[in-house]
């Protein structure tokens, strides 16, 4: 495939823009995603949106949220996704007694060459590159807040120091609709540094039995591995250097504002995940500039988690997605 395409008229950019990509850099990791997508897909059936957009997140930089019933498939996806990218893998169950420490580490009573005994600190599970926070809102806010400067800063301060975690490093957090009995809601601080809510629907009756057919037989299957840190690294790169047009740009800026009432809306953190997240779509389909296409793509998993609706919204019973995905058009059509 080449990469010398044309670029759409929905993202008229300067060509210098396009011509910044490294061509042989952008084909590999094109091949290297198509191919753990397919990977991916002999472990687990159907959720290819899902699949679409952790794929997304490795190369932007982002952590998931995972969210679906008990049983849906969620932790297996993570799985395999760790097998396919060869990332070091840790998984921690979050349950209500969990302490902070269970998660980041903390010092030890450790004994020396001479017998005598020293503190010494020991590494927690989230000095891995992908972390699987399994049920995340099974814990209290306080262990669930424990993961706020890891997501963020990719660092981790204990015992007195602050100390880098691997690079590349992933959050992909499971949990629980709200509604089951046992969970606590995630800190607003916390689930706004989540590039995606990805939802799991439940499977429809061919995609069930493709499960059963795949897990209850004889034979198991292992995905191999088809990329790397290394090429995680780069993508995240390129997936930078993805050019957007001015006016693509202006729309999301005039879209978020447009959310806000009394201070409460889309962070800005909220509206560069959605160009990120929209740069990172973009490269999956193969095309080098973010169109509008892109950014309603995904509008609803980047945005889901950082909107609510106010009391007279809840009291109307409005469709919170539908009324972000209506005040988007409007936006669009405003700044064009």
């Amino acid at each position: 495939m080449s990469v010398t395409r044309t670029l759409s008229a929905d993202a008229t950019v300067a060509i210098s823009s396009a011509n910044a990509i490294d061509a042989a850099a952008l084909e590999q990791l094109l091949d290297a995603l198509s191919r753990a997508r397919a990977e991916i897909a002999k472990a687990v059936v159907g959720h290819r949106a899902v699949v679409d957009q952790l794929l997304i997140a490795l190369i932007c930089e982002g952590h998931v949220l995972l969210e679906g019933t008990p049983g849906i498939g969620k932790t297996l996806l993570v799985r395999t996704l760790g097998a396919v990218t060869g990332l070091s893998f840790a998984r921690i169950q979050f349950t209500p007694d969990l302490m902070p420490a269970d998660i980041t580490g903390g010092l030890a009573l450790v004994p020396d060459e001479q017998g005598r005994t020293r503190a010494q600190y020991q590494a927690g599970p989230i000095f891995t590159q992908l972390l699987l926070a399994d049920e995340i809102n099974r814990a209290t806010p306080k262990t669930q807040s424990a993961l706020l400067e890891a997501m963020q800063e990719r660092t981790v301060t204990a015992a007195g120091r602050s100390m880098d975690l691997p690079r590349p490093f992933f959050v992909l957090a499971t949990q629980n609709p709200i509604e089951m009995e046992g969970t606590f809601q995630l800190p607003e601080a916390q689930i706004d540094r989540f590039l995606f809510n990805s939802v799991m629907a439940f499977p429809s009756e061919e995609e069930l039995d493709g499960i059963l057919d795949l897990t209850t037989g004889v034979t198991r299957v292992v995905p191999a591995q088809v990329l790397c840190a290394d090429d995680i690294l780069r993508g995240q790169a390129l997936a930078r250097s993805v050019p957007i047009a001015g006016h693509v740009r202006r729309a999301v800026a005039r879209f978020v504002r447009r959310t806000q009432i009394d201070g409460v809306g889309i962070s800005p953190r909220g509206a560069q995940c959605l160009v990120l997240a929209a740069k990172g779509h973009a490269l999956l389909q193969h095309r080098y500039n973010v169109s509008l296409d892109d950014l309603r793509t995904v509008l609803l998993p980047t945005l889901r988690h950082r909107f609510q609706l106010n009391y007279a919204g809840e009291a109307d019973e409005i469709d919170a997605e539908a009324l972000l995905c209506r005040v988007f058009e409007e936006a669009v059509r405003e700044a064009q």
